[in-house]
């Protein structure tokens, strides 16, 4: 039944928008309105992400947010997959993207690392591993989100690469650079010293 779905141009342009529109899905919005934060665009670093939902104070919320946009990077990869094992990379890639830049939000969302974290976990479960504990060693050293993701993500090709999955390090490599790109204000204020530590409170409007 799934027999040439691979080379089927219908199932590529399927996966990737299916991707993209389970990454525009702006799950930490959501659930900050209805946690009675507003909008969550206008508090802390300005991001829909569970680290900004964080700096709210509720980190139940946080982590909902943080399961919520791993499953949805997750579950773009898993239904490609379905389709076509070599359709992965490219849900994986397109997930991102969607959570990156989101129609309904005006192309600015959030920054991504879980949805990232999300797909690759479902490419290639050691390269998911592989990423997560940097970034929570990473965290634990310097208590920088930003930085933990910086380079955990960056080393994620690296990681695909040594287990020996190329189609995965390619998709690891092009999420890192929009990953990068995303953060760069983040990284002007981690080489300014003004970027907030993780769990700081900030109830107040975005810089």
């Amino acid at each position: 039944m799934l027999a040439g779905l691979e080379s089927d141009p219908t199932n590529i342009g399927l996966a990737a928008i299916l991707g993209y529109l389970l990454g525009s899905i702006p799950f930490g919005l959501i659930l900050a309105r209805i946690a009675g934060f507003g909008d969550i665009r206008e508090i802390g670093s300005g991001s829909i992400g569970a680290t900004n939902v964080l700096r709210t104070g509720n980190k139940p919320v946080a982590l909902l947010t943080l399961i919520l946009d791993s499953g949805k990077g997750a579950a773009a990869v898993l239904v490609a997959r379905y389709l076509a094992p070599e359709l992965a990379p490219i849900a994986a890639v397109t997930v991102v993207l969607g959570h990156l830049f989101p129609v309904w939000l005006r192309f600015n969302g959030g920054k991504g690392f879980a949805a990232a974290l999300g797909a690759l976990t479902a490419m290639a479960w050691p390269v998911g591993l592989g990423v997560g504990l940097t970034w929570l060693l990473v965290a634990a050293i310097f208590r920088f989100s930003s930085l933990s993701t910086l380079i955990s993500i960056a080393l994620a090709p690296v990681y695909a690469w040594y287990w020996g999955e190329p189609a995965v390090a390619v998709a690891a490599a092009i999420i890192a650079v929009f990953l990068w790109y995303r953060h760069r204000q983040n990284i002007q204020r981690l080489r300014a010293g003004r970027e907030p530590k993780i769990g700081k409170t900030a109830i107040q409007p975005a810089a």
